[in-house]
């Protein structure tokens, strides 16, 4: 009873890994952020550039995380490579950005969404729908939707990992089946006109849209002012490429961990990367790049102002296939994706909590598994944090402070490669980074120019989510304290 109340069970194979890898990148952000990015480049070539640089630098980070995941195939993942190579101030503050923001921020944000879009076939769930208002903050049947959707995932994850691997598998499978299809039948169409010609013409031509009170004012940008804008554009498909580390959380769960992370983060990262530039060509296909706000239908709002300012750029597409039931299907298809990547999120969240508590860096009742294996305690903490962010309407928010914050962590981890090699040279290493050392620090340049470029472009929110991160510092001196 000892054993079984304190190893988690390695039953997760390698399809199980990819399908997390996935399933946790895939939720509604390739069908919205074309729109924001095309209004920031203006620029059918950059677009797509954006979408390819954004795939390429997710591997390269893959690609360098295997080595780490080869050597510690431990549950917690991230949290333990900075705990190893840098100690555990480091590695708490990394812990507490996962937990106050990064992971239960995405879980509420995403059952916002699912929520929202659940309301397309029961208005009564819609975020319009509001039930008590308290002065200082509303609750509406979003989001208590919202929460009882995190409640439910929580729950069936209590019940043992095999019961969320079989709801991940069905439901990454689903949505990807579903945006083969979307991608496949737009292409079909799409290339059947000149539209994605008609894009193509000046595809190099950047221009960015400013609002001015209520209209908006396009700027030709180069040199330098194209390069903050590319930087700052391109946090949309970072985004939507992200949480693909989170098989690593997962780790202690993996059969042979040592072969099936490195191959499960070539794999997921690298058929998302394609589905994602797919469905941004089918896009191109189908709609103009440029549009007019004030238009009534998909062609005249183009993928700049697709769904009438909504950015449903998939939806809009979508239209242009199979008419007006393309709002029920592509909220089908969303509600699909943004249940399955929950799950996934919900699922290897909890394993973070689980290695910090082991080592005293989080609630004590983190470290118990119960009779399914699983840390219960910590999907519950986790839970009612999430549940919360529902509540406070701030979590949309909490993730654009912490956008620059996941970028400063991934580079941490990285630059650990380079301080274990030297502090431990002769561990093993079942996978070694390809191309070392070219590849982690080609990866942490790039990551440092995107955040150098937000902290001109963005000081609000990257000042804000350092000051999340270092708001950590306090607590942690507190736990080390108790733990004394």
């Amino acid at each position: 009873m000892e054993e079984q109340n304190n190893s988690l069970k390695r039953s997760l194979g390698l399809m199980d890994a990819t399908m997390m890898v996935a399933g946790s990148m895939i939720g509604s952000g390739i069908f919205i952020v074309s729109a924001d990015m095309s209004r920031l480049v203006g620029s059918t070539g950059w677009l797509l550039t954006l979408w390819i640089a954004s795939g390429v630098i997710t591997l390269m980070a893959a690609l360098s995380y295997g080595e780490l995941a080869g050597m510690m195939p431990k549950a917690g993942g991230q949290f333990v490579y900075i705990q190893r190579a840098y100690g555990n101030f480091t590695s708490f503050l990394y812990g507490w950005t996962v937990f106050t923001v990064i992971q239960s921020g995405v879980i509420a944000a995403v059952a916002v969404a699912f929520a929202k879009f659940t309301a397309v076939f029961i208005p009564a769930l819609g975020p319009d729908n509001i039930l008590a208002d308290f002065g200082f903050f509303k609750v509406s049947a979003a989001q208590l939707y919202a929460i009882a959707s995190i409640i439910f995932l929580s729950f069936i994850n209590t019940k043992g990992v095999k019961n969320g691997k079989l709801i991940q598998l069905f439901f990454t499978s689903a949505k990807l089946i579903a945006l083969l299809v979307l991608i496949s039948a737009g292409l079909y169409v799409g290339l059947g006109t000149n539209q994605f010609s008609i894009n193509m013409f000046h595809a190099w031509d950047a221009t960015t849209l400013i609002k001015d009170g209520e209209n908006w004012v396009s700027h030709s940008v180069s040199g330098f002012a194209l390069l903050l804008v590319l930087g700052t554009a391109m946090i949309g498909s970072l985004f939507s490429s992200d949480a693909w580390n989170n098989v690593t959380f997962i780790a202690g769960e993996i059969k042979e961990p040592q072969k099936n992370i490195p191959r499960s983060l070539l794999l997921g990262t690298g058929i998302v990367t394609i589905l994602y530039l797919l469905a941004n060509i089918t896009y191109l296909t189908l709609l103009p790049l440029h549009g007019d706000p004030s238009a009534t239908d998909a062609i005249g709002q183009g993928i700049q102002f697709a769904g009438g300012g909504t950015d449903r750029v998939g939806t809009a597409a979508a239209s242009m296939i199979f008419g007006e039931t393309a709002v029920y299907l592509m909220a089908v298809l969303i509600m699909v994706s943004t249940f399955g990547c929950n799950n996934g999120i919900i699922l290897a969240g909890a394993r973070v909590y689980y290695a910090m508590a082991k080592d005293g860096l989080f609630f004590k009742g983190a470290a118990k598994l119960n009779q399914h294996g699983v840390p219960a305690y910590a999907l519950w903490v986790q839970a009612i944090w999430a549940s919360i962010l529902c509540l406070s309407g701030t979590y949309g928010d909490l993730l654009d402070y912490t956008t620059f914050a996941s970028l400063i962590f991934y580079m941490i981890t990285i630059g650990g490669i380079f301080i274990l090699r030297k502090k431990e040279p002769n561990a093993e290493r079942p996978y070694k980074v390809l191309a070392y050392p070219i590849l982690p620090i080609l990866y942490i340049l790039v990551a440092a120019t995107i955040c150098i470029i937000l902290l001109y472009t963005k000081p609000q929110n990257t000042w804000s989510g350092l000051f999340i991160v270092m708001l950590g510092a306090p607590f942690y001196f507190l736990v080390k304290d108790k733990k004394k």
